[in-house]
This record gives C-alpha cells, sequence and structure tokens, in this order.
C-alpha cells in the first residue's frame, strides 16, 4: 500500500510510534468565510481517501506527486458534488511530515469545509490533535524541536522582528549552534577521557593539552553564556513591548493611547474618571509590537466603581516592561502626582509632559528637583504629530535600541530553551572549577555530559511526552 515505506523516526525521540498507522485529517486553515479552504491529510491511507472522494477532471490515479489537480469531491455514498477543489498529492518522504499527505484546497466557508471534513474521516481518517501535524515532522526526524518551536512562533508573530527570528530558527539557526556546541564538548571529553585512560604512557601529551582544553572550555562557556544573554535582551523581540499609561484623572492617557495607535480607540471627555478599566491596544515601533494599556487615573478618595479601575490600574504596572507617566503641565504638581509617582514605584518609566499647548504651570525643572527622573521629562501635545513622532524616537532609542543592535547574527532562545541554556551552563562552570584544582577527571567527563544532554534537550532528544504534549498542543489542529 502507499506510503508504508519505512521513515527513520527522529534520534531524538524514544517514544512510542504505532501513531504512524493512523491518517489523520483537520482543517487547516481559519474558521470563516474566505476565497480558499484546505483540509489536509497525513498518514499511510491518505492517498486512497483521497481516491474515493476525489474526482479528477483531468487524468486519472494514482495521482502525480507535487502537483495540483484540478476536479470535484463528491459524497461517495450519494454521488452528489461538494465542491470544485485544487487537489495536491505529496507522497513520502518529501513532504512535511515524510509521509503520505494530501491536501484539499477548496472554497472557504464552515460548511463546505465541515462537510468535506466529515467525508475525509468517514472514509478512514481520524481527526487530527492540536499540532500533529507537526509533532509528525519533529518525530519522523524532518524537523527537529527547535524549529517546530520556531513554526508556532511564525504562526503566532505580529511584528517584523518576531517573524525575521522565528524564520532564523527555522531555517536551523540554533541547531546549528547547538551542534557547534556538541562538537566542542564531544572533543572535550575525548581528551579528558583519553588523559585518563593512558594517564602513563601520554602524561606529558596531557599536561601540554589541559590549556587548550581549558581555553576550549572557557570559549565554550562565553559562547553559551552569550546566547542566555541575548535571550534576555531579545525577549522584546519576540514577545513584544507592553507599555502602560498611568497617571492622575484627566493627565490625557486616552488621547495619547488614540493618537498611538492611530483611531479612536478610547474614549475622551473633559470630565476626570473616564476611564474605570485598563483598555488595551497595540501599535508597531521599529518592527516591534508595542502593547499598550490605557489605565484608570489614580487619585485619592475614588468611588467604588473608580476604586476597581485604579486596582486594575496597578495590576497593570505589574504587567509593564516600560511604564508612561503622563503629568497634565497646565495643572500644577500636587499630592495626586505624588501618590502616582508611589504606585510606579521602581518600573523603569518615562515622564511626559502633556498637553505643552496649554497655558504651563509646571517646568520640566520642578519635575526634576520634585522626581528625580533617570531623565528629562518630555513635552508634548496629543494633538501634535511631531511630538508623536518624537515620543516614538525616544522610546525606540531608550527601550529598543539594546536590543536591536546585532539583530542580523542574534539568536533568541524561548523560555524552554533558556532553561537548558541555563542548567548547560552551570554544568559547564562545574566542569572548569574541577579542572582548576585537577585530577577530578571523571567529574569533569560527568558535568561535561550533563551539559551535553541540556543542549540535546533543545532540539528535542530525551524529552518526555508530557513535554512534547505541552509544546505541540499550542498549535492549531491543522499544523
Amino acid at each position: 500500500m502507499r506510503g508504508e515505506l519505512f521513515l527513520p523516526l527522529n534520534p531524538f525521540c524514544t517514544m512510542d510510534i504505532s501513531f504512524s498507522q493512523d491518517t489523520i485529517g483537520a482543517i487547516a486553515t481559519p474558521p470563516g468565510e474566505g476565497g480558499i479552504g484546505i483540509v489536509r491529510l497525513s498518514g499511510p491511507r491518505a492517498h486512497s481517501i483521497c481516491e474515493t472522494l476525489f474526482h479528477p477532471r483531468y487524468g486519472s490515479f494514482p495521482l502525480p506527486s507535487h502537483r495540483l489537480h484540478y476536479g470535484w469531491i463528491k459524497d461517495p455514498r450519494t454521488r452528489a458534488t461538494v465542491d470544485e477543489v485544487l487537489v495536491s498529492h505529496m507522497a513520502a518522504p518529501r513532504s512535511y511530515t515524510r509521509e503520505d499527505m494530501v491536501e484539499i484546497n477548496c472554497h472557504s466557508g464552515y460548511a463546505v469545509l465541515q462537510r468535506i471534513l466529515e467525508l475525509v474521516l468517514n472514509a478512514g481518517a481520524r481527526l487530527a490533535e492540536p499540532g500533529e501535524f507537526t509533532r509528525r515532522a519533529f518525530l519522523n526526524g524532518r524537523i527537529d524541536l527547535s524549529q517546530a518551536e520556531a513554526i508556532a512562533e511564525i504562526i503566532g508573530s505580529r511584528c517584523e522582528k518576531g517573524l525575521e527570528l522565528a524564520g532564523r530558527h527555522l531555517e536551523g539557526a540554533l541547531r546549528e549552534k547547538v551542534h557547534r556546541w556538541q562538537d566542542s564538548l564531544l572533543q572535550l571529553e575525548a581528551e579528558t577521557e583519553a588523559a585518563l585512560d593512558f594517564s602513563d604512557d601520554l602524561h606529558g601529551e596531557s599536561l601540554e593539552a589541559a590549556p587548550q582544553q581549558r581555553a576550549l572550555l572557557e570559549e565554550l562557556l562565553a559562547s553559551v553564556e552569550e546566547a542566555v544573554q541575548e535571550g534576555e535582551r531579545g525577549r522584546v523581540l519576540r514577545e513584544g513591548l507592553t507599555l502602560a499609561l498611568v497617571g492622575k484623572p484627566n493627565a490625557g492617557k486616552s488621547s495619547l493611547l488614540n493618537a498611538l495607535v492611530g483611531r479612536d480607540r478610547a474614549i475622551v471627555t473633559p470630565f476626570p474618571g473616564t476611564t474605570r478599566d485598563v483598555i488595551e491596544d497595540s501599535f508597531l515601533l521599529s518592527g516591534v509590537q508595542v502593547r499598550i494599556l490605557d489605565t484608570a487615573g489614580i487619585r485619592g478618595g475614588p468611588d467604588a466603581i473608580e476604586s476597581l479601575g485604579i486596582e486594575r490600574t496597578l495590576a497593570s504596572l505589574q504587567q509593564a516592561d516600560v511604564v508612561l507617566w503622563l503629568l497634565d503641565q497646565s495643572r500644577p504638581l500636587d499630592e495626586q502626582d505624588d501618590l502616582v509617582h508611589q504606585s510606579i514605584g521602581h518600573k523603569a518609566h518615562r515622564i511626559l509632559l502633556n498637553k505643552r499647548d496649554l497655558h504651563s504651570r509646571v517646568t520640566p525643572q520642578e519635575v526634576m528637583d520634585r522626581y528625580h527622573p533617570s531623565s528629562p521629562p518630555l513635552p508634548l501635545s496629543t494633538f501634535h504629530p511631531h511630538d508623536l513622532e518624537r515620543l516614538r524616537n525616544s522610546l525606540a532609542r531608550e527601550f529598543l535600541q539594546t536590543p536591536l543592535e546585532g539583530f542580523e547574527s542574534m539568536i533568541v532562545p524561548n523560555l524552554r530553551q533558556k532553561q537548558c541554556l541555563k542548567e548547560a551552563h552551570q554544568a559547564l562552570k562545574g566542569a572548569a572549577r574541577l579542572m582548576d584544582r585537577k585530577g577530578f577527571g571523571e567529574l569533569i567527563i560527568v558535568e561535561l555530559e550533563k551539559a551535553r544532554k541540556k543542549l540535546d534537550e533543545i532540539l528535542g532528544k530525551g524529552e518526555d511526552e508530557d513535554v512534547l504534549d505541552r509544546i505541540f498542543s499550542q498549535f492549531c489542529i491543522g499544523k
């Protein structure tokens, strides 16, 4: 039967392979009306299921691989036409999953997609689990786990920089770096083993090699630590920047939100306390997504509803990477501004002197003397496009310049990968300490092997089913 050829499983995985006998199907496009919808199949029966449903306009079965075929999907029981379609057949192993795959490109719409999926399942496929197509690609050795995670990041990317990072990981940039580290570790292990096994014969040579080994270990330590730091610096490129607008009531927070996102997202009135809840939206800044939170004004003695809004404001401050504190320069500083300052605490923040188009009753020097910010307050008016552009440039320079430096060569591990790197780094530090003390060759090898296992986990070797379930459950059913 077609598709039952041997496919070598990923050497990084020791999981049960009974899934390879199943043929799975799912809708691979988002729900809702659109131009095209796709129903995807993968497994040994993909082609035979297609044969029961698809009636090609030209040619006959078996369908040539990696070609688009025009025809109709028909109900095999009633012979009624369901839709006019284009079908692609991709024979194993030259497919996304390295199994036989079929993709049915039909008209998008809930009813037609569901009907074709129903026919596919009735013909012998089972409904795919979330992320199962990509999981099969991983298990069949087409991609490693870091590339699988990169696919999820590409799907979820909302900004240019995050998409570029994910694209580099999908191409294998992280895998190549991990392989170089592993090669260095294997070399260190081999040299240490040789020094132990042949210490009498190679005593002089091993003493000469020790400085070289230490230099290689130091180079490895520095490279892994740099990757961890890139993860810290580059987090904002992957996840975006969260910006909270705070200030006392009627300081102009909602007006600034509307100006930055380019639409009337929040209600703006001359009456204080209009915003009672946290309003969220986003905009792009130097190719990075910025999530912006407009919060309720902070003041003493609020009513019951406003108090709930202030509680949510304080909670939003904990989520924020950066706080923009708006001061209304048309009103003198008072105790309410002091209360806002206390609420910000040690959060990274920027003070904006808003409403500069009105008569000023506060000077930048007064703000500096009273609150001692790390940088002078920025005067602006939300009605002046030049001021808004100046604010954008200031935010990009102050909060994005560091992660954007060297972006083209940066490898930014995600949280799971970064934790593996940290543990590998700790093991390498342990090996370095033992190497300094001399005479602990066996323990040095243990630490080096520990580091290598942690690097293996980045690519998926040794990960148990629970970890894989957690990763692939984040995918949609059709991916």
